[in-house]
């Protein structure tokens, strides 16, 4: 018997989509979007954020005034009420992910456990 498991993931991501947690996040972002100032601030935090993240996957060394800028930015970032309930949302959502990630390894873990 072949099984499709494409048709169960994209049953199981309509469904995600309904979740409170989706929802939440939703809102969040729509709030971020609305405020000019908000949405500004997120846009150069993720900008700051993926710079480091991809200059440190390169092995560059990040200088001191980078590194402090970011962190300036994300005091910034967290000051904003809209932010940082979109990035709290944004935390009962990948909570969310994890649950799901748990339950679809679970028969792989229980093969490593009969051994």
């Amino acid at each position: 018997m072949t099984v499709n498991i494409y048709d169960d993931l994209n049953r199981l991501e309509a469904t995600f989509r309904k979740t409170n947690e989706f929802a939440e996040v939703t809102t969040a972002i729509e709030a971020v979007k609305a405020d000019e100032q908000a949405l500004e601030l997120f846009k150069s935090f993720r900008q700051i954020q993926m710079t480091l993240q991809e200059k440190q996957m390169r092995g560059e060394e990040i200088a001191p005034e980078e590194l402090e800028y970011a962190q300036k930015t994300a005091q910034l970032a967290q000051q904003n009420e809209k932010i940082m309930e979109m990035l709290q949302a944004e935390m009962k959502l990948s909570g969310l992910l994890e649950e799901v990630n748990r339950v679809l390894m679970k028969p792989v873990q229980d093969l490593y456990e009969t051994m």
